[in-house]
């Protein structure tokens, strides 16, 4: 990928949609120059992205909004997140540094090195990391000046069996998992998502992944932005762990639709 190119798409929905369905870990591609900071072979690289890689997302996400009455924006990251996590905190706030996973990556999924001890995060952040949530911040006001609102909606998805990197896995895991935050996720938000995917399977909330994403400028300072984190366990839609996506592909984006539809009357 050019360094001109940006790392990220901003797909244009309906004028009168509050809502936004973000995909930040759908995609594998690394480019040249990150790669070359990562110190598995080809062979263990592909291995991790089979196992950190919220596989066919964008795909699910793409259906959703066609299949939705009124077309929800969607901004998705065209980057694995082994370049960078967009949804991490940039700093000390993020528990995930306990796993060598904040913001920029230097651990595993099955707690091994991803990159040197002593890597400088820096140049990563300030090459994808900050724009990334510049243009997610300005596609959020752009929804709250167009609606009075804006509604961030994750796909996401987490593997059947938990991998050593989970801080809380030992909980359930369901077929569909919502996360929510205490200041931005509404109880009828949630209710929503849990009437939405009834016929996907049991819901839980929190278990085993917790929290929703919100541009660090509305965090937890502006209540007009509601957020909402859909995590689908993989075997309900694709092949474990890396393989094609399978006929719940269409039954999970019929019902994320639902949600769009619910959220946006």
């Amino acid at each position: 990928m050019d360094a001109a190119v940006p790392s990220f798409d901003l797909l244009p929905g309906a004028a009168g949609s509050p809502v936004i369905l973000h995909v930040p870990h759908s995609a594998r591609e690394i480019p040249a120059a990150v790669r070359a900071g990562i110190v598995l072979d080809d062979a263990a690289l592909e291995r991790e992205l089979d196992d950190i890689t919220d596989a066919h997302t964008a795909e699910l996400a793409e259906a959703a909004a066609g299949l939705a009455r009124v077309t929800p924006w969607r901004f998705v990251n065209r980057l694995s997140r082994l370049v960078v996590d967009p949804e991490r905190f940039p700093d000390e706030r993020e528990e995930m540094l306990a796993m060598g996973m904040g913001a920029v990556y230097t651990g595993t999924t099955r707690r091994g090195t991803l990159r040197p001890a002593g890597t400088d995060p820096g140049p990563l952040i300030e090459r994808y990391f900050r724009p990334y949530a510049r243009a997610m911040t300005e596609a959020v006001r752009d929804r709250l000046a167009a609606t009075g609102r804006a509604v961030v909606i994750d796909v996401h998805s987490y593997p059947t069996e938990r991998l050593p990197y989970e801080l809380h896995g030992d909980g359930p895991r369901p077929p569909v998992c919502l996360g929510t935050d205490a200041f931005h996720t509404a109880a009828g938000l949630a209710d929503l998502a849990r009437a939405a995917f009834a016929e996907c399977g049991e819901t839980a909330l929190d278990s085993p992944f917790a929290g929703a994403y919100v541009p660090l400028e509305f965090y937890g300072t502006e209540p007009r932005v509601g957020a909402l984190m859909v995590e689908i366990r993989r075997d309900g839609y694709m092949t474990e762990p890396g393989g094609p996506a399978g006929p719940g592909l269409h039954r999970l984006a019929s019902a994320l639709a639902a949600l769009v539809d619910g959220v946006g009357r």
